[in-house]
């Protein structure tokens, strides 16, 4: 087995159709493609890597982890700035816009259509 922190990440959804039209630009951008999908789930794969929207299974609503957050790894800050822009032209919220934040981390942040938090970054 390869040593590796996550093999893949699931956030919530209230609205399965919305979340996957404004996951489906920012994945199809990163090389992702669809992996899988059912009634609750969306799920696309890069290599083995896997990142999924779902309804969550106890069919409560979903809700948004304080202090939970999502990082996806890119090639460069010029990548990080494009996708930043995609997923806020979605429709997703602006939590912090692209920059250096210390130790070769180059990060944007933000909120998608469920308030979920992720961040595109880049370490050089």
């Amino acid at each position: 087995m390869k040593n590796q922190l996550v093999g893949y990440a699931t956030v919530g959804t209230n609205n399965k159709s919305k979340a996957i039209a404004f996951y489906n630009p920012i994945m199809k951008e990163l090389g992702a493609s669809q992996f899988f999908s059912n009634e609750k789930m969306n799920c696309w794969a890069l290599g083995q890597y896997l990142f999924a929207v779902a309804k969550p299974y106890d069919d409560n609503e979903a809700t948004v982890g304080n202090g939970m957050m999502i990082g996806l790894p890119l090639d460069s800050s010029n990548q990080v700035d494009e996708l930043h822009a995609l997923a806020l032209s979605l429709g997703g919220l602006d939590e912090g816009p692209p920059g250096q934040r210390g130790g070769g981390f180059y990060g944007a942040y933000f909120r998608d259509l469920d308030g979920n938090k992720l961040v595109f970054y880049h370490l050089s």
